[in-house]
């Protein structure tokens, strides 16, 4: 079954180019030209993805996807932002929002379905991924939850995927960009500090249980999850078989 698009633009002439541009690519599409009925509809039909518009009369597209995220029902829906905000601090408030891409205006049709279909791999791949277990700390993507030693850790959307992503490929190191590439696509323009911020969120979340150390950076080379010691004699002894990036 194709999978259902929601796209929220005023724009008429946009929403009219985005629709005729997914159709063709296979998707059925469905329109909403405000954050109100956008949300009725997420509420009533459970779409499989969503381009937003950041501009929106009245509630703003950011504040539908902040409304959405502190929705258990849609905190994991896959959204793309679309947007003429070109700004660094733009793209990074989406992006720790919990958008999971976005698109600026003008954009190229062929881009805007690269996107979508990047994005709509990672919900499948992740979903398949089920509950991944390492030492003391438990991770549930249907559920999206971690726990350490039972007791529930609080984290942002980006932050659990950046540790979904870490605890799957533990005792591996992984360069900036392959954690972009991993968490937003190989075509996203996400600034590769990006990274850094997040990684120090989720150090902080994991602190209070005593498990922000597995969160290891490899000077020059990137980050690592790995009970090891940073710096210890194994590690550097492993350090060549690793991935490198960034």
């Amino acid at each position: 079954m194709p999978a259902r698009i929601l796209v929220v633009e005023d724009d008429p002439a946009v929403t009219a180019l985005i629709a005729a541009t997914l159709t063709h690519s296979g998707y059925r599409v469905e329109e909403s030209a405000d954050a109100e009925s956008a949300w009725k509809r997420l509420v009533s039909s459970s779409p499989d993805a969503v381009l937003l518009d950041w501009m929106l009369p009245g509630i703003t597209g950011f504040q539908l996807l902040r409304r959405l995220r502190a929705d258990i029902r849609m905190r994991d829906l896959p959204v793309l932002m679309l947007t003429a905000r070109v700004d660094e601090v733009d793209k990074i408030a989406a992006l720790e929002a919990g958008v999971d891409d976005y698109v600026s205006k003008p954009f190229s049709p062929r881009e805007l379905v690269a996107r979508l279909k990047a994005v709509l791999r990672r919900r499948d791949r992740q979903a398949g991924e089920g509950v991944v277990e390492y030492g003391e700390i438990g991770l549930s993507s249907v559920s999206r939850k971690v726990t350490v030693r039972g007791i529930d850790v609080d984290l942002g959307p980006v932050e659990f995927r950046l540790l979904q992503f870490l605890m799957s490929h533990s005792e591996r190191v992984y360069g900036r960009r392959q954690l972009i590439n991993a968490l937003w696509g190989e075509c996203s323009s996400v600034e590769e500090r990006t990274i850094d911020v997040h990684i120090r969120r989720l150090r902080f979340a994991l602190e209070p249980h005593d498990c922000d150390s597995m969160v290891q950076t490899v000077r020059g080379s990137g980050y690592r999850f790995s009970k090891l010691i940073a710096g210890s004699p194994l590690q550097v002894a492993n350090h060549g078989l690793s991935p490198l990036g960034g």
